[in-house]
């Protein structure tokens, strides 16, 4: 069921590009895979710390190679995550006026390229398939964005291809730093390797550094987040749905996979300067979002600023704080795919999204306007969605960090901190709601034939995202049960949720 999840979206893209039906494919093959993704979690067996379905085909024996895929908690959150968000990026892109079956394509190897890097236990395939799924990102915004899109299309490219390169040398070197006896790309033998105390603090220092550098490029980790708001707002919706609330969660399932288990002397010696990084995030990109005047810049600059709680929860080391950090991933992937669906059809139906053009939508697009409120509350953090559940643990993990409990230490200034954090989103989305969907309508909307609500056939993905922000909202734990157990062997176990 694995290898289906992770390649009935590549091969179908591949027949949309040799002429079959662009969206009914693209539609039946998601759908397929989001019904394949549920399968394999109601037969995951919760509880237990090792992979499960795993299937492995050895490629280089003497280079200790072998495409092997499996799934623990962790890789199958995220997995159901890239299922729900493509089933919806896909119901929302609709009739695409040039190039619809390259647009399509590119959709679906995003979403496999994303499935096979969560899905891959072996270190070269997890690199590989998101080297993948980079390559349509930059065609999606290069050929079907709006704005300056060339400009942004070179932009992430130029970020990400080097974010990437210093990543590879990273991963070159962890496999390196293992005694030859020991080498292997399968990421349990590192695992093992590591354990065992065969990678030296020295080694682990410094590609520690290297892996946190290229994957914070990456997730947009301060001061290299400027790529992602200028590529979000030039984005068509379907791939900014994609890229935020999925491919960017590759540089935080890396250094959950890799970089704390693996290099947990280098973790803790660069602790200070990634939470001093992570404040960059909550605190000062969060005031750039409450300054931003276009709906799409606000939500590219919010889902960076939302990037420093996660990066909060994986520094704190603990369980609790770990384990929350994988929940605000799912949940904020759900929640800004959700946004950026909606602000797609806004900017359809409008023809802009400057906030002083915009106001009074909620009259005239009011299940829009439910939608968005409901995916802003989801954003703040409000009880009853699955953000809250994720901040909260996020918050209470890290305040309680088990690497130094006999004074009052870096992490809790960076929990209060972030608190305020809490209250800058708030400020920000609330004001965007107002000034989109409540007063009068825009003198440039009024008399606009177009400003008509989402179609029936819209809602049914608007459901769907919305649902499991609430199903995971009220019942957090059935989460908790699933993702925990991938971290009890490494990190601190009186921290357990």
């Amino acid at each position: 069921m694995v290898l289906f999840v992770i390649f009935c979206p590549i091969v179908a893209a591949i027949l949309i590009l040799i002429g079959a039906s662009a969206r009914k494919t693209a539609l039946a093959t998601s759908v397929l895979t989001f019904v394949m993704a549920l399968l394999l979690l109601a037969s995951f067996q919760k509880g237990q710390r090792d992979f499960q379905h795993v299937t492995s085909f050895s490629i280089s024996p003497e280079w200790h190679l072998s495409f092997t895929t499996g799934l623990d908690g962790l890789s199958l959150a995220m997995v159901l995550l890239a299922a729900i968000v493509t089933v919806a990026a896909v119901w929302f892109a609709g009739r695409i006026d040039k190039y619809e079956n390259a647009f399509y394509a590119c959709l679906l190897l995003i979403s496999g390229g994303a499935i096979g890097a969560f899905a891959s236990i072996d270190l070269f395939f997890f690199y590989a398939f998101h080297e993948l799924a980079l390559i349509p990102t930059f065609l999606l915004i290069g050929i079907w964005g709006s704005g300056n899109r060339v400009a942004a299309a070179w932009k992430i490219t130029i970020y990400l291809a080097i974010g990437s390169f210093i990543l590879l040398l990273g991963l070159i070197l962890l496999y390196q730093s293992v005694p030859v006896t020991s080498r292997s790309f399968d990421i349990r033998a590192l695992q093992a390797a590591a354990t065992g105390g065969q990678i030296s603090a020295d080694s682990q220092r410094h590609i520690y550094l290297l892996l946190l550098t290229g994957f914070g490029i990456l997730i947009s980790l301060f001061p290299f987040h400027t790529w992602a708001p200028e590529a979000y707002a030039a984005a068509p919706a379907p791939a900014a749905m994609l890229h935020a609330g999925v491919l960017k969660k590759f540089g935080l399932y890396g250094l959950l996979r890799l970089a704390i288990p693996l290099l947990p002397e280098g973790a803790r010696h660069w602790t200070d300067l990634l939470v001093v990084l992570l404040l960059g995030n909550i605190i000062y990109v969060g005031l750039v979002t409450i300054a931003q005047k276009r709906l799409d810049w606000m939500l590219g600059y919010s889902s960076v600023m939302h990037m420093g709680y996660i990066f909060l929860g994986i520094a704190s080391a603990s369980i609790l704080g770990v384990t929350g950090a994988v929940v605000l991933m799912f949940a904020h992937g759900l929640s800004i795919a959700l946004l950026f669906a909606i602000a797609g059809e806004l900017r359809k139906r409008a023809d802009t999204l400057t906030f002083d053009e915009l106001g009074g939508l909620g009259k005239v697009m009011p299940f829009a306007g439910l939608a968005f409120g409901l995916g802003a509350f989801a954003a703040i953090g409000l009880p009853g969605f699955a953000n809250f559940a994720g901040e909260i643990m996020i918050f209470f993990g890290a305040f309680r960090n088990g690497w130094d409990m006999e004074r009052f230490h870096i992490f809790q200034v960076a929990t209060v901190l972030g608190l305020w954090g809490v209250v800058i989103s708030t400020v920000y989305m609330l004001r965007a709601y107002r000034r989109t969907f409540m007063g009068a309508l825009g003198e440039r909307l009024r008399g606009r034939k177009e400003l008509a609500d989402l179609r029936p056939a819209l809602r049914l993905p608007v459901t769907l995202l919305v649902g499991a922000l609430l199903y995971y909202g009220f019942f957090p734990q059935s989460f908790v049960r699933m993702v925990a157990p991938a971290f009890r062997t490494y990190l601190t176990a009186n921290k357990q949720p």
